[in-house]
């Protein structure tokens, strides 16, 4: 199933995909809080996805279409985003920094949550080499702590796309703040939706790609990560409690714009596609007209 949060008549309703229309499940009964995004579905497991299920089928369903409703991230709060630095070898290649015998972990903070199709913006005053980072999201549904690599799978409720956007001249100048460059506003946009575990078979073998204005410039697989989700998993929830909607992005692959030559920094109007196989693809414009 293909999760979604969206926004109807100036609501945010958690919802459920079915060709091209999304089933309102607040109409359905199911539960809401006041985010009015999925995070009650998702904290409610297997037992709330049954529930989904029924409501794509009843016959007093309330859907949409697609095109008239506008998405949001699947989850707008999460308790943590928990992101993998330097997990492609080919990365790491090109920014010239080691291969890792750990999985880098770092934060981007919540509020850098955007919508899929959202704009990004920046003060330009803050930074001015703004790169993109496909990226595999997966999305916990269970609480736990102390994960076994073999059990790790079982804690995921779905997988998603997310753009890393990355402050570089944050990241690697002066203090080297890579929170704090992975962090600014509009800085994740990721979605368009949730897709449950149960439609991915092997979340090890899909496509990664960056599309900006139309060109390609990142395309891997996951097959290429140097920690795979189940380590990731287990890694992470070594003496920390993950939770229902904690959002994992997984790392990027070859092709950011810092390490072309010349760089390739994201500027107004431009237009960066990410996508992974097999979930979909979100599309975010940059737009500096906003920025303060």
């Amino acid at each position: 199933m293909k999760l979604v949060t969206f926004i109807a008549d100036s609501r945010v309703r958690p919802g459920v995909v079915d060709g091209d229309h999304v089933v309102d499940l607040a109409a359905a009964g199911l539960p809401v809080d006041d985010h009015g995004d999925l995070m009650p579905i998702v904290r409610g497991g297997d037992a709330m996805l049954e529930r989904v299920r029924a409501a794509i089928s009843s016959p007093t369903r309330r859907a949409l279409p697609l095109e008239e409703v506008r998405l949001a991230a699947p989850l707008l709060a999460p308790s943590k985003i928990v992101a993998v630095g330097l997990n492609y070898i080919d990365h790491c290649k090109e920014a010239n920094l080691p291969v890792p015998g750990e999985p880098v972990l770092f934060t981007k903070w919540p509020n850098s949550i955007t919508g899929p199709y959202d704009e990004l913006h920046w003060p330009q005053g803050v930074t001015k080499e703004v790169d993109y980072e496909v990226e595999l999201g997966v999305v916990i549904g269970r609480r736990g702590r102390n994960i076994s690599e073999k059990d790790a799978l079982d804690y995921v409720c779905g997988y998603t796309v997310v753009n890393d956007v990355s402050a570089r001249d944050l990241q690697f100048a002066n203090a080297k703040q890579w929170d704090r460059g992975k962090s600014l506003d509009t800085f994740c946009p990721w979605g368009p939706w949730i897709v449950t575990r149960d439609e991915i078979d092997n979340p090890h073998d899909l496509e990664v790609r960056t599309i900006l204005n139309g060109k390609e410039m990142q395309k891997s697989n996951t097959k290429n990560l140097i920690f795979n989700i189940n380590q990731i998993i287990a890694y992470a929830s070594q003496g920390t409690t993950l939770m229902p909607g904690d959002l994992i992005p997984t790392g990027t692959p070859f092709g950011v714009g810092f390490s072309r030559t010349p760089p390739v920094f994201l500027q107004h109007g431009d237009v960066c596609e990410c996508s992974v196989e097999k979930i979909g693809s979100i599309r975010n414009t940059v737009n500096l007209a906003r920025s303060i």
